[in-house]
């Protein structure tokens, strides 16, 4: 785990706001004061536009919800194509010092040019600040979408995001590094893999899979979701994903005993019938998985799966809704959290007042539940579902939408701002 700072580091360039207070954590639970800071992160791309929307929407959002008795006082971190401009590094420490400070930040979508030290920017910041658990709720506003049943699509997806192939550990089929393993497999195990065959490893620890496991099973008592299923590919991959599954079911079984009923329990003890106020804990196959999501969607609740699962999940549960431009997303580790959008930094719509803000601006809506801040999230929403059922869209919804004409990026923001005043 990577520690919260509790006192203020030595940046190089960042200065640390005059108002508000850090947030802090005490009896293992967030302490927010009413006037945070919070790290912003603009980003890549649209990056800029949508970060500077979201936080307007939701400092409207808190505004009404208290009454002005709250506020986010907003400090600017950098990372991305800002921060070489600054630093003349893609990812400063001082970035990650300041998340490591004020324990909450937002961040828009980075590109990773081609040539530098990281394989992902994302990635680097997740594994910087030991966010295990990239959250993904998939909800339905109104948008159009594909899906016969769109309305019933209600998911939370809880990815696991340091180890599985993610972790990057692989080699090139002509490297020294894959001759030797080569080597040590064929001498040491007697496994022969292809001369001609490049190499990956898929680490899934104890470790890394119950510390997930506990924190989707914390979310789904605190938000009462019910069922909680594990997703695997554990009949293949016995030692790695079925681990995955089992170590799942003793967290749930050991850690929340009286809160759960396992599926196997449910129709040997209760004949089928779910018992009032608890939470049913299933597993699935990935690939039935990703049919089911699609034919039964009603079934499912909350999706706890490793890192690559998780990913394909996610990608599909959004096209259920209408695809990526709506989905929020949030890393998070024991205390620390970072909400980005899914989606990339789409550079050909950058300055161009385009861009669907929702997704960024959902994101946002995640780390304000984090926060304890449930009442203007609950606002954000509302003003979204209104917004999309007055046809009043931006132009990726609008195209789906006949005779629809598309608002502007900023004007679709004031949109939300105005229900949110007049709510």
């Amino acid at each position: 785990m990577v520690d919260i700072l509790e006192s203020p580091p030595e940046f190089k360039k960042l200065r640390l706001p005059e108002e508000g207070e850090k947030v802090t954590v005490k009896d293992g639970k967030l302490v927010v004061s009413d006037e945070p800071i919070i790290v912003y992160i603009e980003g890549d791309g649209i990056g800029p536009q949508i970060v500077s929307q979201a936080r307007a929407v939701m400092d409207a959002a808190i505004e009404k919800a208290y009454g002005g008795k709250r506020r986010i006082v907003w400090w600017e971190a950098y990372a991305g194509e800002k921060a070489m401009e600054l630093y003349g590094e893609l990812l400063p420490e001082d970035t990650v010092l300041a998340i490591r400070y004020t324990v909450l930040a937002l961040k828009g979508p980075l590109t990773t040019p081609v040539g530098t030290g990281f394989r992902s920017l994302n990635v680097a910041l997740r594994k910087k600040l030991d966010l295990y658990a990239n959250i993904r709720p998939v909800q339905y506003f109104g948008q159009p979408a594909p899906h016969c049943h769109a309305d019933k699509v209600d998911f939370v997806i809880f990815r696991e995001n340091t180890e599985d192939l993610y972790a990057g550990i692989e080699w090139t089929y002509d490297s020294p590094e894959a001759e030797k393993l080569r080597k040590f497999l064929r001498e040491e195990l007697g496994v022969e893999i292809r001369s001609d065959a490049g190499i990956g490893i898929k680490p899934i620890s104890i470790f890394g899979t119950k510390r997930l496991m506990r924190k989707a099973m914390r979310y789904a008592i605190e938000n009462k979701r019910s069922p909680v299923t594990i997703m695997h590919k554990g009949n293949i991959m016995k030692y790695t994903e079925g681990a995955f599954r089992n170590w799942a079911y003793e967290v749930a079984t050991e850690e929340f005993r009286e809160y759960v009923v396992t599926e196997q329990e449910l129709w040997e003890q209760y004949n089928g019938e779910m018992p009032e106020g608890k939470i049913l804990v299933n597993d699935r196959i990935a690939d039935n998985m990703l049919q089911q999501i699609i034919t039964r969607p009603w079934d499912y609740d909350i999706i706890v799966a490793p890192n690559v699962n998780g990913d394909y999940i996610s990608d599909e549960a959004n096209a259920l809704v209408g695809g990526i431009g709506m989905a929020a997303g949030m890393n998070a580790g024991d205390y620390m959290a970072l909400a980005e959008p899914v989606h990339g930094t789409a550079p050909k719509y950058a300055g161009k007042d385009v861009a669907n803000p929702t997704a960024e601006i959902l994101s946002g809506c995640l780390l304000l539940e984090y926060m304890g801040w449930k009442e203007a999230s609950a606002l954000i929403k509302d003003a979204i579902r209104k917004a999309i059922a007055e046809k009043k869209v931006t132009q990726d919804l609008a195209r789906h939408m006949p005779g629809v004409q598309p608002l502007k990026a900023s004007e679709y923001t004031q949109v939300l701002i105005d229900h949110i005043k007049s709510a």
